[in-house]
This record gives structure tokens, C-alpha cells and sequence, in this order.
């Protein structure tokens, strides 16, 4: 998935239909000179409905669409008969993607299932011919309801990755080197810096035809929660991970510490992020010796399983798929 094509924050301004008025309308045919009111309701306005799509993983589809406009209800007209509805406006979804109102911020649903379906923005109900009105004091009522109007907001939405395991490591740790040695993704890799700008899927093959999806998520920096570096954009991403995978090197000054700070920095984001199940992979194994390797396994924290392994050699390789799939199992 390229930076150009993952888009995972849209801003869009939503208006759904005005519904149809009420007929106003008394019966009448070769017979009857004067009949009874017989106006029919006016159709609801069309909505404006986000419906999860698996097939999907981006809203770029959305991105360059700010207004996005539903049909309006038809009046209601004689014999009772009632207006068509106004044209919905479905629009596809990755799942995960979330609806937030852009004026308060308020969460308003997520999509969590392919082909769930929830109303954005409602249409203006129809309004109710003059039958309705019909009483025995007012036997020919000369008026009915006009349709409600539809309504104009701004929406945000959001699409936060679902995926197996999530890579958590700060920049240039080797998350992007180890996705594309075990998967076919091809992110982009570089000697520096916050090289990967966009979250990227793999699929993992292990062992008999079975797999698993893996998201390399941008790199992290401490005080990231406050906005620092990428800031919060992408932490997200990895409230929808189920297994967290911690990436380390091992030429890393010191590895506890770079692991605390990690720690940290998804506590203050979201403390439920640390219930999930949490590894630790050590990276760039290819750059020490054993002896090296022991001495730096008595600073790895002790409460978290833990490989060494080098996506370059591909050493230790295997032994992280297999702690990735017992922890998803």
C-alpha cells in the first residue's frame, strides 16, 4: 500500500434529504362532486449510511469527495398515496473505520463487520397528508404537513487498522525491513528517520497454509501522546491490533528504557492498550555476537516473551512467528 493511496482521516460535509410534503387533496371522480380528504404522507428524506466493506483498507476513495448530498422525498399525492423516498447515499467503509461529529469530536459509532450498515445522517421525515387530520368536528381539513428538513453537517471519519499484530518500535527500529522479509508488502526503507509515514499490511504465511496480518505502524517517539513527531496520528492504529509486537534493536542504548518509554507512551494515549497480549522482538541480531546477546538479555525486562532475531540474515526469524502465533493462540 503506497503513502499516495492509504488515506485514514476524511473531513466531509454530509446533507440528507428534505422530506416530501403532505398532499392536500379531497377525493373527487365522475360520481362524487365533494368527497372526503384523501391527501397521502410525503416520502422521507434519503439518508446518508456508512455500510462496512472487507474489501476495502482506505478511505481515498473519500478523500477528494467534501460534499456528499442525499435525494429528497417526493410529496405525497392523491388517493392516499404516498411520495417516494428520497434516494439514500450509502458510502463504503473499511472496517474499523470510526464517525466522529466535527464540530464536538464525539465518537458516534465505529463499523466493526463487512456489509454492517448505520445511518450517518438521517433525511427529514415526510409530512402527513390532510387525511390525517380527518376528525368529526373537521370533516374536510385544508391542510397538511410540509417535510421535514434534512440536516447539514460535517463528519470526520477515521479509520483505525484492523490486523493480528501490531509492530510498536521507535523509528528506524527495523519494523518496515522485518514486514516486507516475512510478508509480500513492500514498504518503503531507509537508513533514517520516520521513513515509514503510513501504517502497512502484510499478510504472514506460518506453518501449515495458515496466516496471519501484520501492521507496521509508524514509528513512535517519546511524548508522541503530546503531539510530538507524528504525535498521536497514527497510535490509533493500534487499538485494533490484538497482539502488540514491540521492536527493538539491539544496538539500542538501552533496551528497558526504550521499552518503558513505549509502554508509556500508549498508557497516556489509551491505558486499555495495555491489557493486550505484548512481545518483544530484539532486532538486527546480525550486529552482535553471542556474547554481546547474553549480556544484553539480562536488561530485557523479564514479565515479556522475547526473540532476537535480523530480518537482513533472516536468523531468529521463524522463532518470531512462532511466538507472534502462540500468543494470537
Amino acid at each position: 500500500m503506497s503513502d499516495q493511496n492509504f488515506v485514514d482521516y476524511v473531513k466531509i460535509s454530509c446533507r440528507s434529504g428534505h422530506g416530501g410534503a403532505g398532499s392536500m387533496h379531497f377525493h373527487r371522480d365522475r360520481l362524487t362532486a365533494k368527497g372526503g380528504p384523501d391527501g397521502g404522507d410525503g416520502g422521507r428524506g434519503g439518508h446518508i449510511i456508512l455500510k462496512g466493506n472487507a474489501q476495502m483498507w482506505t478511505l481515498l476513495h473519500l478523500k477528494y469527495r467534501k460534499h456528499v448530498i442525499a435525494g429528497l422525498g417526493e410529496p405525497g399525492g392523491a388517493s392516499r398515496k404516498s411520495g417516494a423516498d428520497g434516494q439514500d447515499e450509502i458510502l463504503q467503509v473499511p472496517i474499523g473505520t470510526v464517525a466522529k461529529d466535527a464540530e464536538t469530536g464525539q465518537v458516534l459509532f465505529e463499523i466493526t463487520t463487512d456489509g454492517q450498515t448505520v445511518i450517518l445522517l438521517p433525511g427529514g421525515r415526510g409530512g402527513l397528508g390532510n387525511w390525517h387530520f380527518k376528525s368529526s368536528t373537521n370533516q374536510s381539513p385544508r391542510y397538511s404537513q410540509p417535510g421535514e428538513e434534512g440536516k447539514e453537517e460535517w463528519k470526520i471519519l477515521e479509520l483505525k487498522l484492523l490486523a493480528d499484530v501490531g509492530l510498536v518500535g521507535f523509528p528506524n527500529a527495523g519494523k518496515s525491513t522485518l514486514l516486507s522479509v516475512v510478508s509480500a508488502a513492500k514498504p518503503k526503507i531507509g537508513s533514517y528517520a520516520f521513513t515509514t509515514l503510513t501504517p502497512n499490511l502484510g499478510i504472514v504465511a506460518y506453518r501449515d497454509n495458515r496466516s496471519f496480518v501484520m501492521a507496521d505502524i509508524p514509528g513512535i517517539i517519546e511524548k508522541a501522546h503530546e503531539g510530538k513527531g507524528l504525535g498521536i496520528r497514527f497510535l490509533r492504529h493500534i487499538e485494533r491490533n490484538s497482539v502488540l509486537l514491540f521492536v527493538i534493536p539491539s544496538d539500542s542504548d538501552n533496551i528497558t528504557k526504550e521499552y518503558e518509554i513505549l509502554i508509556n507512551e500508549l498508557k497516556m494515549y489509551n491505558p486499555e492498550l495495555l491489557h493486550k497480549p505484548r512481545l518483544l522482538g530484539i532486532s538486527k541480531k546480525d550486529l552482535i555476537d553471542e556474547e554481546l546477546q547474553l549480556l544484553l538479555m539480562k536488561e530485557i525486562p523479564s514479565n515479556i516473551p522475547y526473540v532476537f532475531f535480523s530480518a537482513v540474515s533472516q536468523e531468529g526469524v521463524t522463532d518470531l512467528k512462532d511466538l507472534i502465533w502462540n500468543a494470537l493462540n
